[in-house]
């Protein structure tokens, strides 16, 4: 699939391509050498223009730096400055060669080095692929347009040692071969498997962002197949592994057990689906392996939203979510399962629900339940939308609460904390229920 003309113009002349093909021209008229490099190279092999476009050169950092004023120079030591140009950030690296890392997670150091050790350090061989956009030469030193070709994820260099500088790239792999719908070459398909524990050593942050861009990503179903076949997920989030094997009704789950229908669930991901969403849907029945019973009837699963709401938060603080996304996610899980009491709801609670700033996020996920189980019957969703939609045209959202939180510690003598929250959250309440409707009645009310 080699660069076809068109996909070229249409990158070079789009807003994100000008700007790096104007870094290019930079560095080049200095002396210099720049490709863009890795992932934009890729997409444009499979005519996709790229989002992203990063830069290869054999200029220093303080050369970098000089010739781009706006600059970002804080990963420099590592040879990477981020450049402002055409009102984009773009990530310019020098050749660089890894020293041996002694806990996997980060190079402790690097020597800058020739185009041909620095591919020999990246991941796999469609990622070290280097484009030249003034000349629109191509060099390929590990034959990844032809792996393209084949949708073939393969390891550069020994599988297992590349996996042990960085166990990061236990996920990246697992990404790119959803990401090209691809197959692994059989070595790197042993190592991820062999290397699967090590992936305990990274930090719950690194952790959740190749995670999320997994969950962002196409195919996010297929990414989280292979983090089971490859037994990366018991190490990862062991409380999505114990999904796998637990039975539901047949006759309402022809999909199958938890973790076939969560994997069915997150193939119903659509572009309106945030990451809270997502996280949420994938999430959402984590609480069942602790709360499977047998009754006379059939297979229940009794509390397994507040359960698995419980065991989020665990998780999640162990993926150094941040405090507000751990509170909405959980609340989210917590609520899934509350879809048959939306009926026949008075208008007082029905303000409640349908003005919470999150309830969009859990009709979402009541949606992606249902999309993931066979047979599916929206009737009941349809029919909460429908009220949803009339209960705004007669009843629009509040203004803007009547009380800042500054004001709400000011006035109580507070400090930052979970209580001025707790404050806002029932005065907004109260405001919507309109049994508070000016400024004096709100500070009445928190004082009370």
């Amino acid at each position: 699939m080699p660069l076809s003309q068109d996909i070229i113009n249409r990158t070079v002349t789009s807003s994100y391509g000008t700007g790096g093909y104007s870094v290019c021209e930079t560095l080049l008229d200095a002396g210099f050498d720049a490709w863009w490099v890795g992932g934009c190279v890729r997409d444009m092999l499979l005519g996709i223009i790229p989002e992203d476009i990063d830069i290869a050169t054999n200029a220093e950092p303080k050369d970098i730096i000089k010739l781009f004023p706006k600059n970002d120079d804080t990963a420099s030591a590592l040879g990477a400055v981020v450049v402002s140009e055409g009102g984009h950030t773009y990530e310019v690296t020098t050749y660089r060669e890894d020293h041996e890392l002694t806990d996997g997670r980060f190079p402790e150091s690097v020597t800058f080095t020739d185009m041909q050790q620095d591919a020999e350090r990246r991941d796999i061989t469609i990622n070290a692929l280097y484009w030249n956009p003034i000349s629109s030469e191509l060099r390929d030193p590990f034959n990844g347009e032809q792996d393209l070709n084949e949708k073939l994820i393969r390891i550069i260099g020994d599988p297992e040692t590349r996996i042990a500088q960085d166990a990061l790239r236990l996920l990246r792999i697992v990404r790119f071969k959803a990401q090209i719908d691809g197959q692994y070459h059989p070595d790197t398909f042993k190592a991820l498997h062999k290397m699967a524990p090590t992936i305990s050593i990274l930090s719950g942050e690194r952790r959740t962002r190749e995670l999320q861009k997994i969950l962002l990503g196409p195919h996010p179903e297929i990414a989280f197949e292979d983090l089971w076949e490859t037994d990366i997920i018991e190490h990862l989030i062991p409380e999505l592994h114990a999904c796998k094997g637990v039975a539901q009704p047949s006759s309402a789950h022809e999909e199958g057990d938890v973790w076939s229908h969560t994997m069915q669930v997150i193939s119903s991901f659509t572009e309106d689906h945030g990451a809270d969403t997502r996280w949420a849907a994938l999430l959402h029945d984590i609480g069942k392996p602790a709360t499977f019973s047998i009754d006379k009837e059939r297979i229940r699963f009794n509390e397994h939203a507040s359960k698995g709401a419980m065991i989020a938060e665990k998780l999640l603080d162990r993926l150094q979510f941040p405090r507000k996304r751990q509170e909405k996610i959980c609340w989210i899980i917590d609520h899934h399962m509350m879809m048959g009491t939306f009926e026949g709801l008075e208008t007082s609670r029905k303000a409640h629900w349908y003005y919470h700033p999150w309830f969009i996020e859990l009709l979402q996920v009541f949606w992606l339940d249902i999309s993931g189980t066979t047979p599916s019957n929206f009737d009941l969703y349809d029919s909460i939308i429908k009220d949803y939609n009339a209960f705004l045209d007669t009843n629009p959202r509040p203004k803007k609460p009547l009380l800042s939180g500054d004001e709400i510690m000011e006035a109580l003598e507070l400090t930052p904390g979970e209580e001025v929250g707790r404050i806002l959250k029932e005065l907004e309440t109260a405001q919507t229920e309109k049994t508070v409707t000016t400024k004096k009645e709100a500070l009445e009310f928190i004082k009370r």
